[in-house]
């Protein structure tokens, strides 16, 4: 096994095991800058965050079933 599948497998395996707590940091981290920017890119910001959220969940290979606040998959139901 090679240098990057050792790093893949530990990413996946923080990812599926603590993903939820590193959601919950992406999403204080974009309330800071949004408090400290005066709300002037909310939109921006929020936006940032889930496009964070949603490469954070493509690196664990389940997409869409462990992180909080996520999107249902296409064609699911919610």
């Amino acid at each position: 096994m090679g240098l990057f599948d050792k790093l893949r497998k530990r990413t996946q395996t923080a990812v599926d095991e603590h993903g939820d707590k590193i959601a919950q940091g992406i999403d204080k981290a974009a309330d800071a800058a949004d408090k400290r920017t005066g709300g002037k890119h909310s939109a921006q910001l929020d936006t940032g965050a889930q496009k964070a959220k949603d490469a954070l969940d493509g690196l664990d290979g389940t997409r869409g079933d462990d992180l909080p606040g996520e999107r249902p998959p296409s064609g699911g139901s919610a």
